[in-house]
């Protein structure tokens, strides 16, 4: 938000949008071709590129208006307050989004597995072990390794908890009206993410080539590849928002006392890092 307006006593009411009705329409044609992705249609990959890719387009030209609003002078301090409210909301709703992946391994792995295991063998099936990683009923998975913790997760949990610190510092950094060192820490943070996304998919390849573990290896491919995967998912889009806020950094939007767009996805980022540590505990130590 600009300085000069960040006190102003108006309430800014925007008006009329198509992009909420966009951006829902996207969101449907992408849900759709990944749920098609993965009962093997064989357009499914293009629908979700589709998708993804009008999504894309939608968001540039939304925040685009939203920051031609913003650096106009439009907002006031009640906007700047609504903004931090939304972003709240927003990442509570992430919680809740990954406590329901967390809740289903923990289920799986805590719950239904020793339950089984108590169950007469003859009812299942034989030579059963109610081990997690378990592949199921002769037959019917191929048999696979499990992912363990090093080298990949442990170092990918080194990057994430350097890129706190340095978003931190270029935080203070902003603060501080050190508009340069804001940006080099910044740069640094975004690219400790890609770094992540790069080990994360060597990662995977090794998951698929050398483990045989894929998204259909039973309970425990679908609940490692959804868990990391979205969490993946979660960092790109995090690197994106960063990448949003150092290229307006450079082009000289924020001041030291009014830089929410800065906040809002250093809070996301945050909250990244945070689930990171649960699943890298959770999902490649236990």
């Amino acid at each position: 938000m600009s300085s000069q307006h960040a006190n102003a006593p108006h309430y800014f009411v925007p008006g009329l949008s198509r992009w909420p009705v966009y951006a829902g329409a996207s969101l449907l044609v992408t849900m759709i071709g990944a749920a098609s992705w993965v009962n093997e249609v064989k357009v499914a990959p293009y629908i979700t590129g589709l998708g993804i890719l009008s999504l894309l387009v939608i968001l540039y030209n939304w925040f685009g208006d939203a920051i031609g609003e913003s650096e106009s002078g439009k907002y006031g301090a009640n906007v700047d307050l609504s903004f931090r409210w939304s972003m709240s909301w927003f990442i509570f709703s992430e919680v809740m989004f990954f406590a329901g992946f967390f809740g289903a391994l923990f289920y799986a792995r805590s719950i239904s597995m020793p339950w089984l295991a108590d169950l007469d063998h003859k009812l299942l099936w034989p030579n059963f072990a109610a081990h997690w990683g378990n592949i199921g009923p002769a037959g019917t998975i191929e048999t696979f390794r499990t992912m363990g913790p090093f080298p990949i997760p442990t170092i990918n949990t080194a990057l994430l908890l350097t890129s706190g610190v340095t978003l931190t510092l270029s935080h203070h950094a902003l603060r501080s009206s050190h508009r340069d060192k804001a940006s080099i820490w910044l740069l640094i943070t975004i690219l400790l993410g890609a770094t992540f996304m790069g080990f994360q998919g060597f990662e995977y390849f090794h998951a698929y080539t050398e483990l045989n573990l894929k998204l259909t290896s039973g309970i425990y491919g679908s609940t490692f590849f959804m868990l990391t995967g979205f969490h993946g998912f979660h960092v790109t889009m995090g690197a994106i928002m960063l990448s949003v806020v150092l290229y307006r950094l450079r082009k000289g939007h924020f001041t030291a006392e009014h830089h929410f767009a800065f906040e809002g996805a250093a809070w996301y980022w945050h909250f990244v890092d945070v689930v990171w540590l649960g699943l890298y505990v959770v999902v490649y130590w236990l």
